[in-house]
């Protein structure tokens, strides 16, 4: 890769998202509906996708400045500083009064996971707040990076923003939904995971060729790059018209929470690199396997040097 394991990039990144508490209900297995059940334990972990992955960008060496809000609560100055200690910059968190910090309640158990999220403060995170002063961070970036835990007309906004400007984008369009096509074309490059590739196409996949075939018809429609991460499987691409699958290596899972932000974090480093293809996508399976070796999301997140043992 152009820059050794162990150095230090020091590319802006811009990350325009969520900030969460996350509640991890740690037990068995899934409850029935209208069952109880006794867990093993309740844990309260730093969480978000947005503040996820601006945590795995830091510590791979990302000059990141974070976009969101939380409320002016325990848990929202709990959240910056978190942020604050892991390196990512929070000029541009607000913490506002009357409204609660965004909350994930995770249910845990292993080798999966189930999701709740109550934005909170997070839908705060509106077009009219996206001010001067962040769009000229937009602006002299080299990538931004935005997810769907926010008004979607906020990230529609930052989105045009970055594209006015030639910054990259990236996008992981998580919770699924239906996104216009408007706002596709700002997007360099789409993650989403099978599940919500299936959502967005409107078609299921079997086999590795109705994969391909997906794929093939999402890029040419929408003149994009799309990366679609298999869990365990690893993560597809698309290469002068072959389907390569990525494999991660072989790990002990303990919680897969951050996995997906963990390979956008990873991405958006390499993308900041200039790496090929091939190496960026490596780069960001080994980061997402090595992240779901600990548990809590941001926990998770590696550091290079980790990443170079």
């Amino acid at each position: 890769m152009t820059d050794g394991i162990g150095d230090r990039v020091n590319r802006k990144i811009v990350v325009v998202g969520s900030i969460n508490m996350d509640i991890v209900i740690s037990a068995s297995r899934l409850p029935k509906m209208g069952e109880t059940i006794l867990g093993e334990r309740v844990t309260y972990l730093p969480g978000g996708k947005g503040a996820n992955q601006a945590v795995a960008m830091a510590r791979l060496g990302g000059e990141v400045q974070m976009v969101g809000a939380v409320g002016n609560d325990e848990f929202g100055r709990s959240l910056l500083e978190q942020l604050k200690a892991n390196g990512v910059g929070t000029t541009f968190v607000e913490m506002i009064d009357g409204v609660q910090t965004g909350i994930a309640n995770i249910y845990s158990v292993e080798h999966d996971n189930c999701i709740t999220v109550v934005p909170g403060a997070n839908f705060a995170v509106t077009p009219e707040k996206i001010d001067g002063r962040i769009e000229q961070a937009i602006a002299s970036a080299d990538v931004l990076v935005t997810q769907l835990e926010i008004p979607l007309a906020t990230v529609a906004h930052v989105l045009k923003v970055a594209k006015q400007h030639g910054v990259t984008t990236i996008l992981n369009p998580a919770p699924a939904q239906n996104l216009p096509v408007e706002l596709l074309e700002l997007v360099d490059f789409l993650t989403p995971n099978e599940t919500e590739f299936e959502a967005m196409s409107g078609h299921s996949f079997s086999s590795r060729e109705q994969l391909k075939t997906l794929m093939e018809e999402w890029q040419n429609k929408h003149q994009q790059t799309l990366l679609v991460t298999l869990g365990e499987e690893g993560c597809a691409y698309l290469d002068s018209g072959l389907l390569n699958i990525v494999p991660p290596p072989k790990v002990d899972v303990v919680d897969t929470t951050g996995a997906g932000d963990s390979f956008n974090g990873a991405l958006a480093v390499g993308v900041t690199n200039g790496w090929p293809m091939s190496e960026m996508v490596s780069f960001a399976v080994n980061v997402s396997a090595k992240a779901v070796t600990k548990f809590g999301a941001q926990e998770g997140m590696p550091f290079l040097n980790e990443l170079k043992e």
